[in-house]
């Protein structure tokens, strides 16, 4: 029985801890991401490592017509994918009315449109097939609003809300959906979203702990999983209890920069 894991977002980071996760246990990957000379790169050290097979799609998810594309391009490589990490994601900092369009378009499609249509074209196959894991991963973030990152915010929203609708509608298929919540997280996320001095960020967790608690959560076939025992207590205990205008502060002010 194959093992194939599709990863997008694979070329550093959280996908790239998932891809070396997924190669421990003895499984082949397709690796998607923009960077192809760092997704040959890891390419080439997961296969000298662990002896799997691993193809490399370099691609551009911000692009509507990349998810078709990609599905195109697995059924020349003959392959079928057991297991989808919709991990690729984009953020921005600052005031939504002036930020570029340009910016929170990519956003959209990338953490929304792409993570959808991906998730549409390969589960019909691991459902006729009785089996599949789906992996996506949202956020902390999409528990609350999120001024200064409200598009970010809303877009983890849906992924959350997305990934536990179809694992209902998925039950006794084969196929688990699980949404993997986490907080800040070390990696060049952060650079890239201009979240450099971000107070939230200041006990940000590394991102091969993450990428273990998903996976394992995952093969669980869990619903939710949020890695930080303490953002469990605050988004399951706390939150829901507190007046929206006292919750909308609180998450401004975690996103506010440092000086």
């Amino acid at each position: 029985m194959s093992n194939t894991a599709l990863i997008t977002g694979a070329s550093a980071g959280i996908g790239e801890e998932f891809a070396r996760v997924h190669a421990e246990r003895g499984g082949g990957l397709v690796l998607v991401a923009r960077r192809e000379d760092r997704l040959q790169a890891l390419a080439n050290a997961i296969r000298g490592e662990h002896g799997v097979t691993v193809e490399v799609v370099a691609m551009d998810l911000t692009k509507s017509t990349a998810p078709k594309k990609l599905a195109a391009r697995l059924e020349e490589l003959g392959l079928e994918i057991d297991v989808l990490i919709n991990n690729a994601g984009l953020g921005a900092h600052g005031e939504f009315h002036e930020s570029p369009w340009s910016r929170q378009q990519q956003m959209l499609q990338l953490n929304i449109g792409a993570l959808t249509e991906l998730t549409h074209l390969l589960v019909q196959g691991m459902v006729e097939r009785g089996r599949g894991r789906i992996l996506n991963v949202g956020s902390t973030a999409g528990f609350l609003p999120g001024p200064l990152q409200a598009v970010y915010y809303a877009s983890k929203a849906y992924v959350n809300s997305f990934s536990q609708a179809i694992a209902n509608e998925l039950q006794g298929s084969g196929v688990t959906v699980t949404a993997l919540c986490p907080g800040p997280v070390a990696t060049e996320f952060q650079e890239v979203a201009d979240l450099g001095g971000v107070k939230g960020f200041d006990f940000a967790a590394d991102a091969r702990s993450v990428a273990e608690y998903g996976y394992r959560a995952m093969e669980k076939g869990r619903l939710v999983a949020v890695n930080d025992p303490k953002l469990r207590v605050l988004l399951e205990g706390i939150l829901p209890f507190m007046p929206r205008r006292s919750l909308l502060w609180m998450s401004r002010k975690t996103m506010e920069k440092s000086g």
